[in-house]
């Protein structure tokens, strides 16, 4: 397990996440992120089966199977298993084929969280 301090929304999380190394991203979303990486391949992954049914062409793995009792969480992380090394060995993820190649590198300034923490 890594613990890592950086921004909480999509891509820069994605980014530093990347930029510490890993090839292959399981990026979970609840609401429905459409991100994608220029750099490595990002696999979506949601619990939520209303997220899923709406946006199945942008989401890799509907993990909303265990609320529904269709699946088991040993099935669906065997699923996510099955994913991982079928995306590292090349597979496209839906995002590198809907052409998503987000980048974004956050930056701490010093300046702006002294102005916010007056706000």
């Amino acid at each position: 397990l890594y613990v890592m301090d950086g921004p909480g929304w999509d891509v820069p999380s994605v980014t530093h996440m990347v930029a510490a190394g890993a090839q292959v991203v399981c990026f979970t979303t609840g609401r429905g992120s459409t991100t994608g990486h220029a750099i490595a391949p990002v696999i979506k992954v949601t619990g939520n089966p209303a997220t899923y049914e709406r946006m199945r062409d942008n989401i890799d793995i509907n993990a909303g199977t265990i609320l529904d009792g269709s699946e088991s969480i040993r099935d669906v992380g065997e699923r996510i298993f099955k994913t991982v090394v079928a995306t590292a060995s090349g597979r496209l993820t839906k995002a590198e084929a809907l052409g998503y190649k987000d980048f974004l590198v956050f930056k701490r300034s010093r300046e702006a969280e002294h102005l916010l923490g007056h706000c």
